[in-house]
């Protein structure tokens, strides 16, 4: 039955709903691709083969009784390894937590399992989702399924939700979670001609998620159109008591509402991110976005988002600082890693744990983030960043006032090689089209626009109001019925 593993979400639950296949045949194909491919493609970090089988079976069991089936009945999915699963190992892709078992569920993927949904296992990300490229990982990075034209050179799916963009479109999950910081789940969407929408700060639960910056981590859907995130967001998002930032609204039915006319619509460009030295490549594609819109019916407006340019800085002091806050729990006392030299008092063994724990990158970021907090550098920089987050939001309000959404590109370039940018700061600067809505807490997405001149993937950006992810995704089937983006990688896995 490989034919299955090519569905999409709503294809399989609508085909197991309608007897055209078991989700037993579903969950046996998905887990064959997996097997198949994980030796070349590492997305994920711990297979769990049994429990998509054992949800499969029920969800059979349950339509031969003739009882109603959840919004993602018979669908198996990747779980990002940032979210607890009771009784699976959950490492956040690090040394620290090796070998740790949870002995709850998070909130999000509770309410995905209560849907109907299978796990296929834990996906690959960058170490407790710090970075771009998916090559903090301690457990090795996951590599994208596609290749440059005449290239076989590794490249990067992007990050941190790298596992979960490189499995949904290599075909071995229909759909997967992620999380989104400053574009973990819309870089990669990108980077490999996927779909990805991060919603509104709040709309899903963080309970159970392992944090990196609790003001801007948010949990969203990965898969291969717009339809798919929609319904999966609808199974993820609502109101937890046990999250004091969880928005207590009703969730909207977001997949039934979805319409690609756009007119009456107002979009937004915004001047400042036409960078010099923008990939030629995403400068046309973002030109297409533009024609397809007014193509839907929308009104192009140029609008001004004049502290844009402040935002990485902002990010890279904010997100490091609470960092350095969530991560001190790590210290070899009550859960994880562990190490205890001859003669060592507390101390020693805090410090002889974090070394041996903590990757690279979050060590540079908990040094960053202690830096800031610092007493005499704390008004100087994470005060002044703070300030400078009320102005980015401000500038979004008020080109709210002209617009009803906003398109940029998701990220200034096409997928890169695995190790071809050494430098943090290179990372870094991959993020400055993402972090703006990140700090304003915007729900913002990623659909893929075409291909560039090296024949990989290049994604279109687009951000809304508050509150407003019906908006941002009619906005992007709009874009997604005109680019008519069909490719997919070739096997070579």
């Amino acid at each position: 039955m490989t034919g299955l593993t090519d569905l999409g979400l709503i294809a399989i639950r609508d085909g197991v709903a309608k007897g055209e296949f078991t989700a037993v045949e579903v969950a046996q194909a998905f887990n064959a691709a997996v097997a198949d491919a994980q030796e070349a493609l590492n997305a994920f970090i711990v297979t769990t083969p049994e429990a998509a089988l054992s949800a499969a079976a029920k969800v059979d069991a349950d339509r031969s009784a003739g009882k109603e089936l959840g919004k993602l009945a018979g669908v198996p999915i990747g779980m990002k390894d940032l979210f607890a699963t009771k009784g699976v190992q959950t490492s956040a892709a690090s040394k620290i937590l090796e070998g740790f078992t949870p002995q709850y569920e998070s909130t999000v993927s509770q309410k995905l399992w209560d849907a109907g949904a299978g796990m296929l296992g834990k996906l690959n990300l960058d170490q407790f989702a710090m970075g771009s490229s998916n090559e903090s990982s301690a457990f090795g990075p996951a590599i994208s399924p596609w290749r440059r034209k005449g290239d076989t050179a590794a490249l990067t799916a992007g990050g941190s939700s790298g596992g979960s963009s490189a499995a949904v479109a290599a075909r071995l999950c229909p759909a997967a979670t992620g999380t989104d910081t400053g574009g973990s789940i819309r870089q990669p969407a990108a980077f490999t001609g996927i779909s990805g929408i991060k919603p509104t700060y709040g709309r899903c639960s963080r309970w159970g998620i392992v944090a990196f910056a609790s003001s801007l981590d948010q949990a969203g859907p990965m898969a291969h159109d717009v339809a798919d995130c929609a319904l999966m967001l609808e199974a993820m998002a609502g109101f937890d008591p046990k999250d004091a930032t969880s928005l207590d609204m009703p969730v909207p039915d977001w997949s039934a509402l979805l319409n690609a006319d756009l007119k009456v619509k107002k979009v937004g460009i915004p001047r400042e991110y036409r960078i010099e030295g923008l990939n030629a490549d995403v400068a046309k594609a973002w030109d297409d976005g533009i024609a397809w819109l007014k193509d839907a019916g929308a009104e192009v407006v140029d609008i001004s988002l004049p502290h844009s340019k402040y935002a990485l800085a902002t990010y890279y002091i904010i997100a490091p600082a609470e960092a350095s806050s969530n991560l001190a729990r790590y210290d070899g006392v009550r859960y994880g890693l562990r190490d205890l030299p001859d003669g060592a008092n507390l101390q020693d063994m805090y410090a002889a744990t974090r070394a041996a724990g903590f990757g690279a990158e979050v060590k540079r970021r908990i040094l960053i983030g202690t830096y800031v907090l610092s007493a005499g550098f704390y008004d100087a920089y994470y005060t002044q960043a703070q300030k400078v987050r009320t102005l980015i939001s401000r500038d979004f309000e008020e080109a709210f006032k002209q617009c009803d959404v906003i398109l940029a590109p998701t990220a200034p370039t096409p997928a890169f090689a695995l190790g071809e940018k050494s430098n943090p700061l290179d990372l870094y600067l991959g993020d400055v089209f993402s972090v703006p809505a990140s700090l304003a807490g915007l729900p913002a997405m990623s659909v893929p626009a075409g291909l560039s001149s090296d024949g990989l993937p290049l994604g279109l950006q687009i951000i809304g109001r508050p509150f407003d992810e019906q908006g941002v995704l009619n906005a992007g089937l709009a874009i997604e019925q005109r680019a008519q983006f069909s490719a997919k990688p070739e096997k070579w896995w």
